[in-house]
């Protein structure tokens, strides 16, 4: 897969892609989470946190996504990437089935594909402030674009914990879990996605649109 890293572009390879989930730093917002959940009919977690695996191949560039129904949502979530001995930070949206989520949180991960931003970071370059980064996502209701997400990665469990419980080896790569929705999670049409480092001045944008399909009985 190709991303930029400042003016290089980088042709990495990734094998396998892990889902960071029940990643919040707070964990008795997660219990409450889970607890919620559980009232909706959700299975709650085996561990915390717990770590999906996916399909490599869920991973896109496109803009422009197709999901099965209209039950399905994003997430805007930081990307861990180990590759050509080093660690990489991107940006990627956990799109997601919502109503399959129900029946089964694995399963639901697996069910929609995942937007990847095109540029990464050095983790190295970052490491002494990785908190104060600012994750932010968009959606458009109504033609109007409204704050969807947002918060700091403090908010999150630290980024070196989670590839270290991971046992993520090369060729990999993490999404990193994610922030409360801002009013209730829903589905929307465009997403548009930021991860924005205040100290160095820069930030990693993501943005796509959804396309349902129907489902046929």
């Amino acid at each position: 897969m190709k991303f930029k890293h400042e003016e290089q572009s980088l042709d990495l390879t990734i094998n396998q892609l892990v889902i960071a989930g029940w990643t919040g730093r707070d964990r008795a917002a997660v219990d409450h989470h889970i607890e919620e959940l559980a009232a909706l009919g959700i299975s709650p977690p085996s561990q915390v946190p717990l770590f999906y695996r996916v399909s490599h191949t869920l991973l896109t560039r496109d803009k422009h996504i197709q999901v099965l129904g209209d039950t399905s949502s994003g997430e805007v979530e930081p990307l861990l990437i180990k590759a050509q001995n080093q660690w990489w930070l991107g940006l990627a949206s956990d799109h997601t089935d919502r109503e399959l989520e129900a029946y089964s949180v694995a399963a639901s991960k697996q069910a929609c594909p995942k937007p990847v931003a095109s540029t990464l970071w050095s983790l190295a370059a970052i490491q002494d402030h990785l908190d104060s980064l600012i994750l932010r996502c968009e959606i458009k209701e109504s033609g109007n674009w409204v704050t969807y997400q947002e918060g700091n990665l403090a908010n999150i469990q630290p980024l070196q914990g989670l590839q270290e419980l991971s046992g993520l080896t090369d060729d990999s790569a993490m999404l990193c879990g994610t922030l409360g929705a801002i009013g209730s999670v829903r589905p929307a049409a465009d997403y548009r996605m930021s991860l924005e480092d205040p100290v160095l001045g820069r930030s990693i944008d993501l943005a796509y649109s959804v396309e349902t399909l129907a489902i046929i009985q």
